[in-house]
């Protein structure tokens, strides 16, 4: 990787800070922006588009209906990755622009073969959220206490893992990638740009796993809850208050786990006769 393509505004204490995984908000303040992609990556928002319509698509047949929807492993997988490319794309595009900036040819394959690896990560992320929402899809059909009570660890494992230090160098990472780009450029070899994909993925995943795994108390194909988690997962990336707003959430979600107590209809995907409808079923 061209070192020149790394120098810039990024430099002194608090990149530095950055670099080792400190807090996000000790991270350098030039956090990735929309607002300057390289033309490769403006393809991963127009990948993100076409996923967003198949969502759409597929939650006008299939609502929002508690656990798996009916379906088995290898259907929920495929769906499960439509879902994240619709969700996670416009969230990782100004990191991808800031990658594909450090290549001297070949932007569009190489951001493509990032592109994949990141989106293998959350493909293998599909196992977990599948024995989630099968449990959950269990209790809604005949344990609504028990359904209640997934709800509310659920919404509490969401809120405390937003205000853990391990959620804040995640956040980091991603906030202040370039110490982080430095790495990825040690990578040698064909497969460097998968494996830099698959590598950041990781991160991804790690940083945002909590929220994904809200969709399952709101309904997995709840169109209007994917699009506010899908706009709170860039806000956390992109915006200048975005580790603030990261805590705020899971302060949000630690005030969930209290409510749902009191009015479980706040947990539409535990619940068939209040997710039937859904909370933005289509």
């Amino acid at each position: 990787m061209n070192s020149d393509a790394m120098t810039g505004p990024a430099t002194g204490p608090a990149a530095a800070r950055g670099r080792v995984g400190g807090s996000a908000e000790t991270a350098s303040p030039a956090a990735p922006s929309l607002r300057q992609l390289t033309p490769p990556a403006s393809l991963l928002l127009v990948a993100a588009a076409g996923a967003w319509a198949g969502v759409v698509l597929l939650a006008r047949d299939m609502g929002s209906m508690p656990g798996t929807m009916g379906l088995g492993a290898g259907s929920f997988a495929a769906v499960w990755v439509l879902m994240m490319a619709a969700m996670m794309l416009p969230a990782v595009a100004p990191f991808a622009s800031l990658y594909s900036r450090t290549f001297t040819d070949g932007r569009g394959s190489r951001l493509g073969a990032f592109a994949s690896g990141y989106l293998i990560v959350w493909t293998l992320a599909a196992l977990p959220a599948y024995g989630l929402a099968w449990l959950a899809g269990r209790l809604a059909g005949g344990h609504p206490a028990a359904a209640t009570v997934l709800a509310v660890a659920i919404f509490a494992a969401c809120g405390a893992y937003q205000l853990t230090p391990v959620k804040d160098r995640c956040l980091a990472r991603c906030r202040s990638p370039l110490g982080f780009m430095l790495k990825l450029g040690a990578y040698r070899g064909r497969t460097r740009d998968l494996r830099a994909g698959l590598c950041h993925g990781t991160f991804c995943v790690a940083c945002c796993w909590a929220l994904m795994a809200v969709l399952v108390a709101f309904g997995l194909m709840n169109v209007i809850a994917m699009v506010v988690l899908a706009g709170a997962v860039l806000a956390e990336k992109t915006w200048a208050r975005g580790a603030r707003f990261s805590r705020a959430l899971g302060i949000a979600a630690l005030a969930l786990a209290v409510a749902v107590v009191f009015e479980p209809g706040l947990a539409p995907g535990l619940h068939y006769a209040a997710g039937t409808g859904g909370m933005g079923g289509m």
